[in-house]
């Protein structure tokens, strides 16, 4: 992990229970703080990093690799499985909050539960409220939530897909992609945006109106 300074945006980098590939590693490295939520944090400490917090249930791990987590981690939360209202990735994007994160990767949030899987891609709509900058990654996808604009790198995707997440998204602009839009307006069951694909290193989305998801992808 990186030291940070009074110039530099906190990057929290959280690991959470989905599927997670070996080639995020480099994004773990970035981080100035880890959280690993549940058999997150079991998947840090097997691939040699310290959480440094390890939050959660832990109902998916085996209880011997609950203590070892708790015993290998620089901080230990552990909550009842039953009494709680939230999920363990809220949890832990909550704990990310309260240590002023500027930016947050979340990592291992989609996967085979679908039902996680939407209720993490919702937490970017409370991390554009708190103001903090979010993004969830896993190997095919890059997905950010938007209310304004967002400037992205081309990297190794090859395409780019537009879904509201408000009734409707309006002011629609596009640059740097094949097929361009032009104050265009989405609502939300519309796939009019989906695949769109890069045409430059770079491309810039912006809207005046609504909640936009951005998602990156490649096959």
């Amino acid at each position: 992990m990186s030291g940070t300074n009074e110039e530099h945006v906190k990057h929290v980098v959280i690991v959470t229970g989905g599927a997670i590939h070996p080639s995020v590693h480099p994004i773990i490295d970035q981080a100035d703080m880890l959280i690993g939520a549940d058999r997150g944090a079991d998947y840090l400490l097997q691939h040699g990093y310290t959480p440094d917090l390890a939050l959660g249930d832990f109902d998916s791990v085996e209880p011997d690799r609950s203590s070892y987590i708790e015993a290998n981690s620089l901080r230990f939360i552990g909550v009842d499985a039953i009494d709680k209202n939230f999920t363990d990735t809220e949890l832990a994007y909550k704990a990310a909050a309260e240590a002023n994160a500027g930016r947050v990767t979340m990592l291992g949030a989609t996967g085979t539960r679908m039902d996680h899987t939407l209720a993490n891609i919702h937490l970017l709509r409370q991390a554009l409220a708190d103001g903090i900058e979010m993004c969830l990654i896993d190997d095919h996808n890059s997905i950010h939530l938007i209310d304004r604009s967002i400037t992205l790198a081309k990297e190794h995707y090859h395409y780019l897909s537009l879904l509201p997440l408000s009734l409707e998204v309006t002011g629609i602009q596009l640059s740097g992609f094949q097929y361009p839009l032009d104050n265009a307006t989405l609502t939300l069951g519309q796939s009019l945006a989906v695949s769109n694909q890069w045409e430059e290193e770079q491309g810039t989305v912006s809207i005046k109106d609504g909640l936009l998801l951005v998602i990156r992808s490649h096959d």
